[in-house]
């Protein structure tokens, strides 16, 4: 595993990886914690539209699938907020609309198309510089956001009083929910479209069983979502695993082992 880490694409691999770990746990307990587990899934099959019709339009499928899915992300939260509908009603209409029209694109375009393969499953030995400068460019608007924390923590747990305390709730909604959209959409080369709300949930329920307080289930999310990127790794290089599936899995064991510990 020294030797392989050695190769370039391997370092381009592990350093999108960890990027891609710290992104998903750090916004995952906001997700968690607001019983929003299934946005990963509907943003997730937002990108899958939008890669489709990258790959249609014969661009780059992520940069057609930022816009693609961070337009849905909004949508979902204008619903959200504009009807009475629960959360999981408006996330469900536009995660069927989304598969909807991920397969007509895809039915649309000519021939077998492995580059949807490889974002459907991902592929993270693929990685290039260029989405390395994306995911870091991402991280550092994250970190710019940081001060910002107090407040989403604020309304996560008390929505009502934040918006009696004039906070901006629902600006802060919304850029919450393009965030998570822009972290979805680059973590699906690393882990893929199926699997990407996996690793925005379980880290951060992982942390929520071990952590006493949300600042504490944050700093764990991360240590989490990072941490298992390098093992993950390491199995599917010595046993010719899927390396996002291998992530997941290292990740869902050690949910186990909290949830065992907290028994």
């Amino acid at each position: 595993m020294l030797e392989a880490l050695q190769l370039p694409f391997m370092q381009r691999a592990l350093l999108a990886g960890l990027l891609v770990g710290a992104l998903a746990s750090y916004l995952g307990v906001l997700v968690v914690q607001r019983r929003l587990s299934f946005l990963g899934d509907g943003l997730a099959h937002a990108a899958f539209a939008g890669v489709a019709l990258g790959l249609l339009l014969q661009q780059d499928p992520l940069w057609v699938a930022i816009p693609f899915a961070v337009g849905v992300s909004l949508l979902i939260t204008w619903v959200r907020e504009k009807s009475s509908l629960g959360d999981d009603t408006a996330i469900g209409i536009f995660f069927a609309v989304s598969v909807a029209l991920g397969v007509l694109f895809m039915s649309l375009r000519q021939g077998f198309a492995p580059d949807a393969v490889a974002y459907l499953f991902g592929s993270i030995l693929t990685v290039t510089s260029t989405d390395l400068g994306l995911m870091g460019l991402i991280v550092l608007g994250v970190v710019l956001l940081a001060p910002l924390w107090r407040y989403w923590a604020y309304a996560t747990f008390d929505r009502e009083l934040a918006l009696a305390d004039r906070l901006p709730v629902i600006r802060h909604d919304y850029l919450l929910s393009a965030l998570i959209a822009l972290v979805v959409v680059v973590s699906v080369k690393v882990v893929g479209i199926v699997l990407i709300a996996a690793f925005v949930v379980i880290p951060a329920a992982t942390a929520r069983l071990l952590s006493q307080t949300f600042a504490a289930m944050t700093l764990v999310s991360v240590l989490i979502g990072t941490l298992s990127v390098l093992p993950g790794l390491a199995a599917a290089y010595l046993f010719d695993l899927p390396a996002g599936s291998a992530i997941v899995l290292i990740q869902a064991l050690l949910f186990v082992l909290a949830l065992l510990l907290r028994r």
